[in-house]
């Protein structure tokens, strides 16, 4: 059974999933005081700066929430969909202002990190598996969700989705888009 909870959108008040919610929530809290983390996530984030907080960005809720769903109801987990189109396309259809360059490639992915897993069923499992980055030698997850590389450090704007399918290959998946609308 899902659990929905309200979240303010800029002006609006949208239902999200509390566990969506949640993974915000303890993210924020990650990127703003990385190294107190460290013990409980695993890895040392003591080299990370910290950075302010993540804004709801409802473009990029609705983008991240196709995303995740497409996955679980197609069985599939990638960051460009079996169609061949990567998520800056899919930000920028979603009314997310990008440049015109970040999005004449339709596989072009900036700012998704994806997640999935029978056990990675809460926002806490989710953050803390894509900030590990295990198997990823470029630590490009853990780099994009605290904003640790240049490009992703005056990312302000976040998006989050979740899905669920018990049919599916691997039951959960995540789509965390984090965003900017210019270099």
């Amino acid at each position: 059974m899902l659990s929905l909870v309200y979240a303010v959108v800029g002006h609006a008040q949208i239902e999200i999933e509390e566990c969506v919610l949640n993974a915000f929530t303890y993210l924020n809290a990650v990127r703003q005081n990385p190294s107190a983390y460290s013990a409980k996530i695993g890895v040392d984030l003591g080299y990370v700066e910290p950075r302010p907080a993540l804004h709801w960005n409802e473009a990029l809720i609705k983008a991240a929430q196709a995303k995740a769903e497409d996955m679980a109801n197609r069985n599939y987990f990638a960051h460009v969909d079996p169609e061949g189109n990567g998520m800056n396309i899919k930000i920028h259809l979603a009314g997310y202002e990008l440049p015109k360059e970040w999005y004449e490639s339709r596989t072009d992915n900036f700012f998704e990190s994806l997640g999935c897993g029978t056990f990675i069923n809460t926002g806490e499992s989710v953050i803390n598996m894509l900030i590990v980055d295990e198997g990823t030698p470029s630590l490009g997850h853990r780099n994009h969700l605290l904003g640790i590389d240049p490009f992703w450090a005056d990312c302000y704007d976040i998006g989050i989705g979740h899905a669920q399918n018990p049919n599916s290959k691997f039951v959960h998946y995540w789509s965390i888009l984090i965003a900017k609308h210019k270099y």
